[in-house]
């Protein structure tokens, strides 16, 4: 134990000097990936509510048409800007955004209406201009809305009530929290704070090994009077201290940004006091031998430091790839989705951000196939030290 410590104070010292693995432990993945997030989170969330307060602009071909359509478009402001386009012309006006929609109106809309049938409309939009999709879906919203008016007064001239094409109610009953449709907003969080766990020791773990032998510091170190795992043992840990130096300030920037983000104003509420993000940290320190073993691994069986970056850019995105997979499929925590490293993770976050019990069970589950993952790991890259090929 003297000489793995003796292992450890070592590295750890000499990566504090190493102003590359500070940035990225400390820097890089910590601090810059939770401002991101923050910004681009206020950011969308303002936009939304700036646009759903603003007027919206719609090019209207043959407005004369249908006065009484475009009065009630006005009272929701809905700015109607008379146009002279045919069709050829509305869907090249569209197509190079000079419009974010054209509605036009036919000659026989009038007649339509008078006869009470069907009027016809046309809308002209783009459906891959995103940032006029809200706006579209709130002037199609109001055309829809003016359509069921005129139906109800149909009914209501005929002697009718309305009701009676009311069939069938549904009445929306949203049992959801603040804390569980953050969760909508949150769905990358677990992500974000895995990948900066490892990046955390990306760099330590790369010059360990690859950088040692490059300056040809590796093969004296291997001669000292210690067992190699012993070395390797001490590797290992200074990467798991940075790892987990940069897991904790992840989670304590997100826990300070995500106050400034602004998810108050859209009825959801960040659950992340101190208790919680400890809670985060401890179900995240599983995954720090597993990415620690993997790294120690790759370094080992490269030859060069820029090599093994090549290698390690591509294998951070292992430990990752089930998160994406939870985020499409919508999966929910089972007993066998919990034995998955970094998605049982996932599990535990979201399930403490929506403040939803989790089984003791699944809890175990996840932290033993984790740390079983991660000594097996280890244990590999400690058999590679033992081949003369470490030495290149």
């Amino acid at each position: 134990m003297h000489a793995i410590l003796a292992v450890f104070a070592k590295e750890f010292r000499e990566n504090l000097r190493e102003r590359r693995t500070m940035i990225s432990a400390l820097v890089l993945g910590p601090l810059l990936g939770p401002l991101i997030f923050a910004a681009v989170s206020s950011t969308s969330f303002r936009v939304g509510m700036r646009e759903s307060d603003q007027p919206v602009t719609v090019a209207v071909a043959h407005a004369q048409r249908a006065p009484n359509l475009l009065a009630f478009l006005r009272q929701y402001q809905v700015l109607v800007a008379p146009v002279a386009l045919d069709d050829a012309a509305a869907r090249a006006a569209v197509a190079a955004h000079g419009r974010l929609m054209v509605l036009d109106i036919p000659a026989d809309f009038g007649a339509h209406l008078a006869d009470a049938t069907p009027a016809p409309l046309t809308l002209y939009t783009d459906a891959s201009n995103a940032s006029a999709a809200s706006q579209v879906e709130r002037v199609r919203g109001l055309i829809n809305r003016y359509g069921q008016e005129l139906a109800r007064l149909r009914l209501v001239a005929r002697g009718l009530d309305p009701l009676v094409l009311s069939a069938v109610v549904v009445r929306d009953v949203d049992v959801s929290t603040p804390e569980t449709r953050s969760v909508l907003a949150l769905g990358m969080l677990s992500y974000l704070i895995l990948f900066a766990t490892l990046m955390g020791g990306m760099y330590l773990a790369i010059d360990a090994t690859a950088g040692e032998r490059e300056r040809g510091s590796l093969e004296p170190l291997l001669t000292v009077p210690v067992p190699r795992w012993q070395l390797l043992a001490g590797k290992i840990l200074t990467t798991c201290a940075y790892m987990t130096l940069s897991l904790t300030i992840t989670a304590a920037a997100f826990a300070i940004v995500l106050h400034f983000s602004g998810l108050e104003r859209m009825g959801m509420s960040v659950n992340m006091p101190p208790a919680v993000v400890v809670r985060l940290i401890l179900y995240c320190l599983p995954m720090v031998p597993v990415g620690a073993g993997l790294m120690t691994i790759v370094a080992a069986s490269t030859r060069t430091m820029r090599e093994a970056q090549t290698y390690l850019g591509v294998m951070l995105m292992v430990p990752t790839l089930p998160l994406v997979f939870a985020g499409i499929m919508g999966l929910r925590p089972t007993a066998a989705l919990m034995l998955v490293p970094s998605l049982s993770q996932h599990f535990l976050i979201m399930s403490v951000l929506r403040e939803e019990p989790l089984r003791h069970l699944y809890q175990l589950l996840s932290v033993a196939a984790t740390l079983a993952l991660g000594v097996a790991l280890c244990v590999i890259a400690g058999r590679l030290y033992y081949r003369e090929k470490i030495l290149g």
